[in-house]
């Protein structure tokens, strides 16, 4: 069955590990606009739709990724996945009824990527009782079946982790590109990617997104980005592959946030994986926090290459009406 179906169907949640409870809560809900939520003081939970829990961060030390949640389609999913994990050597760990309990989901199962990243697959994330209210006046978020956003993270060998997501998770290449780094980008439903991986050879997080549904949304939290000294990491732009206008965030806790709008919805069933070689971005991007000679002139000199080309998104994605009607319509 699992070769036929896309099992896992969408990023559900994310967890981080820091001690910065507070500036999570000001970024969290006052930039991004998400609902904070106190677990007591030694954790804070974000909403972003009618799901109790999207973004968890926990006071522990660490400052960097907790896990990934990523939602199965079916309850037996999680038993098909656990035996094939098992059968390659993944160590899985059912989980019990108190940690279900607290990611606010019927079942799960977790275990650990060859980076050490903490996956947990889940089944049936619990509804909220009450509306979800923004932390600042927003439309909300391209959520639904699509998920919560995205996720990236840096990667030390690409090849050991390309089959783990793709053989074992059924993860679906979208596209990828090799310069100016490997870049790898994977679908699980009709947002361009839920996932990817940075080549850096580095480990750890690189960025999570979360997509507005409205354009000025995006654009009133740059405004307030902007007003933060140093809180802006990449200026405001438009991604080549997922036509993404977006800026990032210096997250509290280092990584990155991509607060975006626009983002592109392909038909899985019949969307063919390619290699790119546009770079990252149709224009903008611009990345504050580099240097000249660590490479941010190198991605400069890509966006203005596309440029010249004449190299822009096709009109379609122009149109938010369209998007909307589509994503309605689970298109």
């Amino acid at each position: 069955m699992m070769e036929n179906t896309m099992a896992i169907i969408a990023l559900g949640y994310l967890g981080v590990r820091s001690d910065k409870l507070d500036d999570w809560g000001d970024f969290a809900g006052k930039l991004l606009g998400m609902q904070k939520i106190d677990r007591g003081g030694k954790a804070l939970a974000f909403r972003m739709d009618d799901k109790v829990q999207r973004l968890l961060v926990s006071d522990e030390p660490g400052e960097t990724l907790a896990f990934l949640g990523f939602e199965v389609a079916a309850c037996e999913d999680l038993q098909a996945y656990a035996a094939r994990l098992d059968a390659a050597g993944v160590a899985v760990a059912m989980a019990t009824k108190e940690l279900a309990d607290r990611r606010f989901v019927e079942d799960m199962i977790w275990f650990k990527d060859p980076g050490g990243n903490r996956v947990e697959l889940f089944y049936k994330p619990m509804i909220a009782t009450d509306p979800f209210v923004p932390g600042r006046p927003i439309d909300g978020f391209m959520t639904g079946p699509l998920g919560m956003g995205h996720a990236v993270l840096h990667v030390k060998d690409i090849d050991v982790m390309m089959p783990f997501y793709r053989d074992l998770l059924d993860f679906h290449v979208s596209d990828y590109g090799l310069e100016p780094y490997g870049l790898y980008f994977f679908h699980l439903n009709n947002r361009h990617h839920s996932f990817a991986m940075v080549g850096s050879g580095q480990l750890g997080f690189h960025h999570f997104m979360v997509e507005f549904q409205n354009l000025d949304d995006l654009g009133q939290g740059y405004d307030l980005a902007q007003m933060e000294e140093g809180r802006v990491a990449y200026t405001l732009g438009r991604h080549t592959n997922d036509y993404m206008t977006s800026y990032y965030a210096h997250s509290p806790s280092g990584f990155f946030v991509e607060n975006g709008w626009g983002g592109r919805l392909i038909e899985p069933e019949t969307w063919e994986p390619h290699e790119t070689h546009d770079g990252p971005s149709f224009w903008g991007h611009e990345r504050l926090y580099l240097t000249e000679d660590t490479g941010r002139k190198r991605l400069r000199d890509m966006r203005l290459d596309a440029a010249a080309r004449g190299r822009r998104a096709p009109p379609v994605a122009d149109c938010p009406w369209l998007f909307g009607e589509l994503t309605k319509q689970g298109k």
